[in-house]
């Protein structure tokens, strides 16, 4: 009987405590798994690397100085006018620095002229017909935008006249070409895969040179012709290879 009572009053006490343990259990924290990380966005970048050819076009000055025999001032004058022309190059870009050559030819039709001051009765008058430049490049990019310089070779096709105040006539003719030096900065923008429009500035560094004048009677007469040139050119380029994606 004795035992019978102990058993019974155990399985009383394991009933009566049966919720309370419940109700801890349900207390307690659940963890459940992480959601999966969103797939990687491609995000368009636009890469400078490639072949490119392109066109331009704007303003060229020049300021031209003359001297008889290079001892005797004939004065100077400025020369200004329109511009047209077009390029080709090749551009590789590592990270955001990007490393070029370039080739540019241009038509020209920069004209000017001053009476001269040790001869009166002469106009001198120059004409640049075109240019050319050869250049290195190295900007910074930041996406579709470019920052850059570049410096190199130019040459310059020029046209000297003498004619007379009176009368209009011309008196004496010659051509030359000339080698010099440019230096130059731009700004460039990619508005499509292969295509990009900018505008740049180039100076031209050109040496003194002796110009020959053969008058009509045989005379020979030399002026030494200092000139340097400032140019303005709006460009629209379009690249062999389009822009990449990349994560």
């Amino acid at each position: 009987m004795k035992n019978l009572l102990l058993v019974t009053g155990s399985i009383v006490a394991l009933v009566a405590a049966t919720p309370a343990f419940s109700a801890d259990l349900a207390a307690q924290p659940v963890y459940t798994k992480a959601p999966p990380a969103p797939p990687a966005v491609a995000t368009a970048i636009y890469d400078w690397s490639g072949f490119y050819i392109g066109a331009n076009g704007g303003w060229g000055s020049s300021h031209s100085s003359w001297d008889l025999a290079g001892l005797t001032s004939e004065g100077s004058h400025d020369v200004s006018g329109g511009t047209i022309g077009g390029q080709i190059g090749y551009r590789s870009q590592i990270g955001q620095t990007v490393f070029g050559i370039e080739g540019q030819g241009n038509w020209a039709d920069l004209t000017g002229s001053n009476i001269s001051i040790a001869f009166p009765a002469d106009i001198n008058r120059t004409k640049t017909n075109g240019f050319g430049l050869i250049t290195g490049l190295i900007g910074f990019t930041s996406n579709n935008v470019l920052l850059y310089a570049k410096g190199g070779a130019a040459v310059t096709s020029n046209t000297y006249q003498v004619t007379s105040t009176l009368t209009g006539a011309q008196l004496a003719n010659t051509n030359s070409t000339r080698w010099g030096a440019t230096v130059g900065a731009g700004v460039e923008v990619g508005f499509a895969p292969n295509w990009s429009v900018g505008v740049e500035y180039d100076h031209l560094f050109m040496p003194d040179g002796n110009v020959n004048f053969t008058t009509g009677t045989g005379t020979v007469t030399t002026d030494r012709i200092r000139q340097d040139f400032d140019l303005v050119t709006a460009r629209l380029n379009y690249k062999f290879s389009p822009m990449v994606l990349k994560y």
